[in-house]
């Protein structure tokens, strides 16, 4: 008898060939912020997950933070982005674009020529941040978002959902998690705003309701995710700030009504209430999605007791590109090269051996 994990379902109408998800994950392997053959070998090699979420992805120049982080509002990044679908379809799985504007999250010597660290309020984050050329820097302050500037972010994130599914990407992921821009508007430590998107948790959930109905109205609401997770600090952010859970339950009543293709929480044990995670469950209708440090084990019970329709698995698809295979057979996981997760080539990305290839080797 088939596993839950392993066995078939649907996701708004994609036929998925099992209920393993990869998990969005940095990768840095971008030169020049365009998807490189590089990738398209990398996703292709772990295209037997039923559904591949890409790592992060900016809609704006504005949005490039990090290194060698892919984006997706030119000509050439979307030709990239077409070449990792259509491995991954032929690897027999559905491909997710996770779009994620890192808003304040960056530094100048990260971003091109004309581009600017943008956020809600001009709140450096603490902490700093790797460049290629002039090594760790401190986080500046970003420019306060104008509202102008919020409806130039807006039809960016449309531009880039539209080039997606020109580019054959079947579903795109609104980033709302892990302290990058609409997190930022959630979070009233970096949002300290006096306008229509600042003060109460209404106002600072407008952003990105307004960005997600922007794309929805683009793409429709069946090609659109949205990925959170309340309760973490991570890029500088407050966690279990007074009236957080009620505010987080009000975001995923809000995104519940927009009939999108799926909800992806970050549901890391001990970081997120159970009694979050299953309100979550009977809040949202859509399919749920799962994350956080799960196990074989711990996905099936969490399958079967139905506290979610997909389970994400991250840091394990690395140096496991046949994850799927792995767990089917419970054989033992490979250990990924934590000093190579964001260095340049394919070493520590695209080197890892298959579980059959190892047993022939």
């Amino acid at each position: 008898m088939k596993s839950a994990l392993h066995s078939p379902t649907r996701l708004a109408g994609l036929s998925l060939r099992n209920r393993i998800v990869m998990a969005p994950m940095t990768r840095s392997r971008a030169p020049g912020n365009v998807p490189s053959a590089l990738m398209a070998t990398y996703y292709g090699q772990r295209a037997s997950a039923g559904l591949v979420i890409t790592e992060g992805t900016s809609p704006s120049p504005n949005g490039l933070g990090y290194s060698r982080i892919p984006g997706l509002f030119t000509a050439d990044q979307a030709r990239g982005w077409a070449a990792v679908a259509k491995a991954v379809h032929e690897g027999g799985s559905r491909i997710s674009l996770q779009l994620m504007h890192s808003g304040r999250i960056g530094h100048p010597a990260n971003l091109p020529e004309g581009a600017e660290l943008l956020g809600p309020s001009a709140i450096a984050a603490a902490g700093q941040i790797w460049t290629d050329t002039q090594g760790m820097q401190d986080h500046p302050a970003p420019r306060e978002m104008s509202e102008a500037d919020i409806a130039a972010t807006r039809d960016e994130y449309v531009r880039a959902a539209l080039l997606a599914r020109e580019a054959g990407i079947d579903l795109v992921e609104v980033h709302a998690a892990n302290g990058y821009l609409p997190g930022q508007f959630l979070n009233p430590k970096s949002n300290q705003r006096s306008d229509a998107y600042g003060g109460s948790g209404e106002n600072r959930r407008r952003f990105l309701l307004e960005l997600v109905d922007a794309v929805v109205g683009a793409i429709g609401a069946d090609h659109v995710g949205v990925r959170v997770s309340p309760f973490n600090p991570f890029n500088d952010l407050a966690a279990n700030f007074e009236g957080e859970r009620e505010e987080y339950l009000a975001l995923v009543d809000a995104l519940a009504e927009r009939g999108l293709a799926y909800l992806s929480l970050i549901a890391t044990p001990g970081a997120v209430p159970d009694e979050v995670v299953d309100e979550t469950r009977r809040r949202f209708p859509g399919t749920l999605i799962l994350a956080g440090d799960y196990d074989a084990t711990r996905a099936e019970t969490d399958l079967a007791a139905g506290r979610a329709d997909l389970i994400a698995f991250g840091r394990p698809f690395i140096a496991n590109p046949d994850l799927p295979a792995r767990l089917a057979a419970k054989a033992p996981l490979a250990d990924m090269q934590a000093d190579k997760l964001y260095t340049p080539g394919p070493e520590g990305y695209s080197d890892y051996p298959a579980l059959s290839q190892t047993a022939a080797a």
